[in-house]
């Protein structure tokens, strides 16, 4: 554990009955970090961060947060982490004002309610029953609460989901904002473009274990991240002499149409192969596989499965 780790998971352990849901989960957050947790539905992202903030006792293991133990020192956490889970239940006729004044009072130093409030679009909300917020209102609200108490840490589960796109887009500057601040966040989360947007670095859980971690570009050239391309050559060309040119890892001919399949330069070597020979690559198309891809490779999903929902854990 460095000086600089602020959060740190040794052999952690959880089952609910006989279904393990984390196992032997080892990991560390430096200070300053966004520290990005994805996998699937029930990997156990949710039963992690619920441990790391104090609200879950894990079986075995071993937590720290700012050299304090979550369960045994819950209270002096409490004033120094932020947790905006995926499910907030508050009273249904309390004003949105009333709510951010009252958690600000839980705190001994806490942030400007009314500053939170306008930064996530409330203002014009302060009078309105929780009730009668849209479901996007009640997450502002959820992740305005997390850090009303000026945390050191604070833990977003499901950010954005039910957020429109400007929303989205601005929540994001928000987080970048906390950031720069010199807080440490963990995000959990199912979208790949939050995690590219956000994340220092990113865990990939599957099945209550550690698949990876890494930067989100350091997890797509693990999983072998690669350029795609296709075209039609105005001149016939055989497919070995396709598979020769330097970069070209594997391409196939389909009819008229090349595709092929490369590392970062393929594409330039492939069109000078091309212009060397006169011949044209006409309907060129050209794909670069992403985050998502890699998440997919590393979890052995489809692409039809719920990485992008809405759905929690």
């Amino acid at each position: 554990m460095s000086a600089a780790t602020v959060i740190d998971v040794r052999e952690l352990a959880k089952s609910y009955g006989s279904v393990s849901v984390l196992d032997d989960v080892t990991f560390s957050i430096d200070g300053g970090e966004i520290f990005g947790i994805v996998g699937p539905n029930g990997a156990g992202k949710t039963t992690l961060v619920e441990s790391i903030g104090g609200l879950r006792e894990p079986d075995g293991g071993s937590i720290t947060v700012l050299g304090r133990e979550p369960i045994r020192d819950r209270a002096d956490l409490t004033q120094r982490l932020g947790i905006q889970l995926q499910e907030s239940r508050l009273q249904k006729r309390a004003r949105v004002g009333e709510i951010l004044q009252t958690f600000s009072t839980f705190y001994e130093a806490p942030a400007d309610w009314a500053e939170l409030a306008e930064r996530f679009g409330l203002t014009d909300k302060l009078d309105a029953s929780y009730a009668s917020l849209s479901g996007g209102m009640k997450q502002r609200l959820s992740i305005a609460l997390a850090l009303v108490g000026s945390p050191e840490v604070v833990i977003l589960d499901e950010l954005t989901t039910g957020l429109d796109p400007r929303a989205r887009r601005s929540t994001w500057d928000a987080v970048e904002k906390i950031r720069n601040a010199g807080v440490t966040v963990i995000l959990v989360t199912h979208f790949m473009d939050e995690v590219e947007r956000l994340c220092d670095r990113v865990m990939v859980l599957d099945g209550g274990r550690i698949a990876a971690i890494d930067t989100p570009n350091g997890l797509m050239r693990a999983a072998g991240a690669a350029q795609v391309m296709s075209f039609r050559p105005s001149t016939p060309l055989p497919v070995e002499e396709i598979r020769a040119i330097p970069g070209v890892a594997e391409a196939e001919v389909d009819g008229d149409l090349v595709r092929a399949t490369g590392d970062g330069s393929m594409v330039l070597a492939v069109l000078s192969s091309l212009a060397e020979r006169g011949i044209a690559a006409d309907h060129l198309r050209v794909d670069t596989s992403s985050l998502e891809d890699a998440y997919l490779t590393l979890t052995g999903e489809t692409s039809g499965s719920s990485i992008g929902s809405e759905a929690g854990e």
